[in-house]
């Protein structure tokens, strides 16, 4: 690596918008555990290693930065700049633009990467569903997914994406050769914590109490994590889950209080999905929940009889990687990448088949304890393949071999 012959320092420009905001989920999250781990790691390394490293780090962003962001240090700096609507197109351009030095290589951890500059740039690209599923979105979300999408895939030095199934997507849809794409997974930055305070019972009584009654909770009830939009395929999870219902008294067993809770904020297309419910008759059954902060959602996710993702699509699925952790069977999908990340743990549906789902809720409800219990073991050696840790290092090492390469 060399830095640029008129400064010190090889600078990095990162594109802040998604990782600072309050309530974080898929690109936005991404995007925080990036940030905060590249900082984290370069923290972690000596003084000198960071001098010899001659690497400086530009975070931009239309609003101050949030509490939690990292902090600014010498070799870590803010920009907060406006105006924030139309931020890719004026307002990040100009500043990358203004500001000197000019920084080696930019950073968008979104699909858009900023116009009218010629430093390199680098993207990231979660998956392309809105090719594949197009009728999914609204006409506003679609149509700027695959113009600003195509332009940005045309410019930029490298793409960053998160499974293999994703990568294969993005090359067979833009034409594009395999180097330029790379897979960098997500991950749990806690899941040797929660190990130990699992087994440890480190975590109180009255700490998982406090959330129970907070959420209302039953004593039983199969979980399900996302934003509420069409490609989740709550719909048929609704079906699914009432199918379940119809078919467990039908044995004449017992239900107790069995439950289905969704967590996940409102997207778009989501109406159909809020009177599923009542339209298969388990409205007094089923609970959905809005965001919910990382802390509540872990004693969610180890309270839960099961874990269930129907999805038609995914680029990578994090509630699956985020139960697992946590000690919860999943329930997913037979395809996009979720095969890819589950593996062995997963118990496997068609989406697009309301019987297949029902009876993979069965089957992960009916386990017997010793079965759960490996299922579970399988899960939690599964979830450990994948850290934030690695992925950031993998895209700072990308983001450096870039910026060294600027005449």
């Amino acid at each position: 690596m060399r830095p640029h012959a008129d400064y010190k320092y090889m600078i990095i420009a990162i594109d802040g918008y998604e990782a600072n905001v309050e309530s974080r989920v898929g690109i936005g999250r991404y995007a925080y555990e990036i940030l905060k781990h590249i900082f984290e790691d370069f923290r972690a390394q000596s003084k000198e290693h960071r001098v010899k490293s001659n690497t400086r780090f530009r975070i931009y962003l239309p609003n101050p930065p949030l509490s939690d962001m990292p902090k600014e240090t010498v070799w870590w700096q803010y920009r907060v700049i406006g105006p924030k609507p139309l931020w890719t197109f004026i307002g990040l351009p100009l500043a990358l633009w203004r500001d000197k030095p000019e920084c080696d290589v930019v950073f968008s951890p979104t699909h858009y990467v900023p116009r009218f500059i010629n430093i390199p740039r680098v993207m990231a690209i979660m998956d392309v569903s809105y090719l594949e599923y197009p009728q999914l979105f609204r006409a506003k979300d679609l149509h700027q997914l695959t113009q600003w999408t195509r332009y940005s895939v045309r410019r930029a030095a490298r793409i960053f994406t998160i499974s293999q199934f994703s990568k294969d997507g993005i090359i067979k849809a833009y034409g594009i050769p395999s180097e330029r794409v790379m897979v960098t997974y997500p991950g749990m930055t806690t899941i040797s914590n929660i190990k130990d305070s699992r087994e440890a019972g480190s975590r109180s009584a009255r700490q998982t109490s406090n959330v129970v009654q907070k959420y209302v909770l039953p004593s039983r009830y199969i979980l399900s994590v996302g934003t509420l939009q069409p490609r989740k395929n709550y719909g048929r999870l609704i079906e699914a889950f009432s199918m379940l219902i119809r078919t467990v008294l039908s044995k004449g067993q017992s239900l107790n209080d069995l439950q289905l809770v969704i967590v996940g904020k409102k997207g778009w297309l989501y109406e159909e999905i809020l009177k599923a419910p009542e339209q298969f008759g388990v409205s007094d059954r089923v609970k959905f929940l809005e965001f919910v902060p990382d802390e509540d959602l872990q004693v969610l996710y180890e309270k839960a009889a099961a874990f269930a993702l129907p999805s038609l699509y995914e680029g990578f699925g994090l509630p699956v990687l985020e139960a697992m952790a946590r000690g919860c069977p999943v329930v997913v999908s037979n395809v996009s990448s979720l095969p890819e990340i589950a593996g062995d743990a997963g118990i496997y549906i068609d989406p697009e088949d309301v019987t297949s789902i029902a009876k993979g809720l069965e089957t992960a409800l009916e386990e017997t304890k010793e079965e759960r219990k490996r299922r579970v073991e399988a899960g939690l050696h599964q979830a450990a393949k994948f850290t934030w840790e690695k992925a950031a290092q993998q895209t700072l090492a990308i983001l450096e071999e870039v910026g060294g390469k600027k005449p």
